[in-house]
């Protein structure tokens, strides 16, 4: 699990980035813009999921 953390949580966190980038990129439809921000926020909340269970199982 320990090995296996990092790599899970640099892939959520450049999915996150990616999505911003991209959102910031296009933020001339505001239905698009809106769309990118709930996937910005959902991914957001796994890598915090991520990162609480890390440390929940990491005791």
């Amino acid at each position: 699990m320990h090995d296996a953390f990092p790599i899970v949580m640099g892939l959520a966190l450049f999915a996150v980035l990616a999505v911003l980038v991209v959102g910031v990129f296009r933020m001339g439809d505001p239905k698009r813009s809106n769309k990118l921000m709930r996937w910005r926020v959902a991914l957001q909340a796994l890598a915090l999921l991520i990162l609480a269970l890390f440390f929940l199982l990491g005791r």
